[in-house]
């Protein structure tokens, strides 16, 4: 039950989805890969939406170079861990909500332990190794996954849900080479809101979500386009001979 605290905190938006859909926001757990430039648009949306339980992982510290765009963290933070930086602000924008920090290298000894019972897994990072990982663990647990990517000013965006729609492993079969890429903070920023609108509408069972599509912006042109994405059967993954659990189920469009 929401408490009268939180039917006044959320009122604006009570009235787009109801308290049933905010109940849904509060026994969320969602699991954030990252505390960077995409992590911080996220993680801050999801605090103000009233997502119930946020895990953020991150292993790095704050510098003077992040600050262009990790807008979770401030001058005064350099030399600080990006996980104490963001449990600090996010508790602070949002008290109602339980924040998990945890400052460790997510690898495959710890990303099942890490990930734990969440409802979805966001990636917010910045190398496909990591995001490998990710993937290969929402599979296996059943979970969705709220993929997203920046470089200068392109972004990407998709969601998996496995079962259903392919995975980062289709989409992406081989990791583009490793380089430090140019960035501008506005990039992240709407990547960042678009991941974690497509979280809020899986919580709460609303609108189309971006399966079976990647969105591309070209913040150049001020343009965006989808690309259809498919399941590769073959895939080491998630393909047929993989695949022992049930599907994943799409959240169906509630009717207006």
């Amino acid at each position: 039950m929401l408490s009268e605290r939180e039917l006044d905190r959320y009122k604006r938006q009570i009235l787009l989805f109801g308290e049933e859909g905010q109940e849904k926001l509060k026994k969320a757990k969602i699991f954030i890969a990252g505390a960077g430039g995409l992590g911080s648009p996220i993680s801050i949306y999801l605090a103000v939406a009233g997502v119930g339980t946020l895990t953020v992982v991150d292993m790095d510290v704050v510098e003077l170079t992040n600050l262009n765009r990790q807008i979770l963290h401030y001058d005064r933070d350099i030399g600080k861990k990006k996980t104490a930086s963001a449990g600090e602000k996010l508790r602070e924008i949002n008290p109602d909500i339980t924040v998990n920090v945890v400052d460790t290298t997510i690898d495959e000894t710890n990303v099942a332990r890490l990930v734990g019972t969440s409802s979805g897994i966001v990636d917010a990072m910045d190398n496909f190794p990591t995001r490998y990982l990710l993937n290969e663990t929402a599979v296996k647990k059943n979970i969705p996954l709220f993929h997203g990517a920046i470089r200068g000013l392109y972004g990407q965006a998709t969601t998996i849900i496995p079962g259903v729609t392919p995975c980062l492993k289709c989409i992406f079969p081989k990791a583009p080479p490793k380089e430090v890429f140019p960035v501008v903070g506005v990039t992240p920023g709407l990547i960042g809101m678009i991941q974690a609108t497509e979280v809020i509408k899986y919580l709460i069972h609303d609108g189309r979500l971006l399966t079976n599509r990647l969105l591309i912006w070209d913040g150049l042109e001020s343009h965006a386009e989808e690309i259809c994405v498919e399941r590769d059967p073959k895939c080491p993954v998630c393909g047929s001979h993989t695949i022992t659990k049930t599907p994943a189920k799409t959240p169906a469009r509630k009717k207006k």
